[in-house]
């Protein structure tokens, strides 16, 4: 891998070396070669083709010149919580989700509020990664997609400060009155909506950069 980075840099420069100042050639390079982040979306909503799982797919094509979101949206698939099993005969499921969550670079969450709280799949998702460090540190935005959402909302940050994840009030959004903002097809119907996503995208684009522990 070294040796074909190596070699790109090489190739540009003796291409645009006859054209352009060193400064410039080192720019490129290193644009050239910046990784973009890995992020996990998780989707909360346990409906097919939520508004959840829709605002994901718009944040993935809003920011995909500086990341790559994996959407996680089969929360229900993962097996009921049993406290005996978090250190010991782990279900596979579960190693598979805590691995996906260690081994990004920064999550968002997007859920709907059921019954003025977070969902029961995302709730039990969540308690398999209690007793370990997944969460320890990790960059994450939240967002409540709801008729309402604020109770649910005001959980989901409570919970997700209480596992020690790494978020500001930028990274945090509330989306109420949902269905009337996006449609079936994943457009975004209200323009303010379209504003507040596109600045949370940038505020956790921000936040991923920061060193860890520093949400300041």
């Amino acid at each position: 891998m070294q040796a074909d980075s190596e070699s790109l840099k090489t190739r540009i420069t003796l291409i645009l070396g006859r054209y352009l100042q060193a400064e410039e050639i080192t720019r490129i390079q290193t644009n050239l070669m910046v990784k973009k982040k890995k992020i996990l979306g998780i989707c909360g909503s346990a409906s097919r083709n939520s508004a959840n799982l829709l605002i994901l797919n718009i944040i993935a094509e809003l920011g995909k010149s500086d990341f790559e979101l994996e959407i996680s949206d089969n929360l229900t698939e993962l097996p009921h919580f049993k406290t005996e099993l978090t250190e010991k005969s782990v279900p596979e499921k579960i190693v598979g989700f805590r691995n996906r969550i260690a081994n990004a670079d920064g999550i968002i969450i997007c859920t709907p509020e059921y019954v003025f709280s977070i969902p029961s799949g995302l709730k039990n998702a969540i308690e398999w990664c209690v007793s370990t460090t997944v969460f320890s540190d990790k960059p994450i935005g939240l967002i409540t997609a709801s008729a309402s959402g604020i109770k649910g909302h005001e959980e989901l940050k409570l919970i997700m400060e209480t596992v020690q994840t790494n978020f500001t009030d930028e990274t945090t959004l509330l989306i109420q009155g949902i269905k009337g903002k996006v449609d079936k097809e994943g457009k975004i119907l209200d323009k303010e909506t379209e504003n507040e996503l596109k600045k949370f995208i940038q505020s956790f684009k921000t936040l991923t950069k920061k060193p860890a522990g520093n949400s300041v």
